[in-house]
């Protein structure tokens, strides 16, 4: 079958400010419509492809995940990640592609393509697009390496993303290796988002639904080598994440949610 890759037109200064960022290991390749991006499968490469004049290939990103979500929330996940400077900028700018006013939208959703390692390659590094790619085209064209054009690309954007370090790891490791998924390191954000989709936006013990209340914790925390992965995660409501944080509450080996008998000794169960 081949594994496809999506050369996709990018907002500049998505890219230019992204690209300015030493630490970002995830991004949001946003888009102001909600709707999923069914183009990609996981491990598969996303390439920025800049507006004129520059008319090139200068970064690529590991698709991860796809989903529509509260811009709220696509901010409070990814931050910087979105491509702006802050959460207002990322309102103004979806308001702004959607062509209504900002009063009017409320915390709208916004389609979000989860990018893993994301990497941006050098000016002099920067891939003509190939011969097929229309000017016509506003929003992206797929290509698979089963094709002697997608192959080419293939192998040339992998050469590029050897190069920058901080992707290195998990790449194929031959120039013309036999093209593969890659697997995508998820981070924080990324993590935060799964999980929240995962337990369909609601508290795995209590039921909330009140979005802004529920976050996403590590059953095993991750810096004692937890992942950040769905089958890692919960998604609780706040105020019982800070109890699972500070072990007033657990997750047994059989999956099972216990409240700590201390929560009665020190707390009197909360209660007057």
């Amino acid at each position: 079958m081949g594994v496809k890759l999506v050369v996709a037109v990018t907002d500049n200064d998505w890219f230019n400010l992204l690209r300015r960022q030493s630490d970002v290991d995830e991004v949001n390749f946003w888009s102001p419509s909600p709707k999923r991006f069914l183009s990609l499968t996981q491990g598969e490469l996303l390439l920025f492809k800049l507006r004129a004049p520059n008319n090139a290939i200068a970064g690529c990103g590991i698709f991860a995940h796809s989903y529509a979500l509260p811009w709220k929330l696509a901010w409070k996940a990814f931050g910087v990640a979105n491509g702006t400077g802050s959460a207002e900028q990322l309102c103004e700018r979806a308001a702004k592609y959607q062509g209504v006013a900002r009063k009017d939208l409320g915390n709208f959703e916004i389609g979000c393509r989860i990018l893993t390692q994301p990497s941006f390659f050098a000016e002099e590094d920067w891939i003509p697009v190939p011969d097929s790619w229309s000017p016509r085209i506003v929003n992206y064209k797929t290509y698979n390496t089963e094709d002697a054009e997608g192959l080419d690309l293939w192998h040339t954007v992998i050469e590029r993303m050897q190069r920058t370090v901080a992707v290195a790891q998990g790449l194929p490791g031959r120039r013309f290796g036999e093209p593969q998924l890659i697997h995508p390191r998820l981070g924080q954000g990324a993590f935060r988002v799964v999980v929240t989709e995962s337990y369909e936006r609601q508290c795995a013990v209590t039921g909330e639904r009140t979005l802004p209340v529920l976050e996403a914790a590590h059953i095993r925390p991750y810096s004692d080598g937890g992942l950040h992965e769905a089958r890692n995660g919960l998604l609780l409501r706040s105020d019982i994440h800070q109890l699972f944080d500070d072990g007033y509450v657990t997750v047994s080996p059989e999956l099972r949610f216990e409240v700590s008998p201390r929560i009665r000794e020190e707390f009197e169960n909360g209660k007057n």
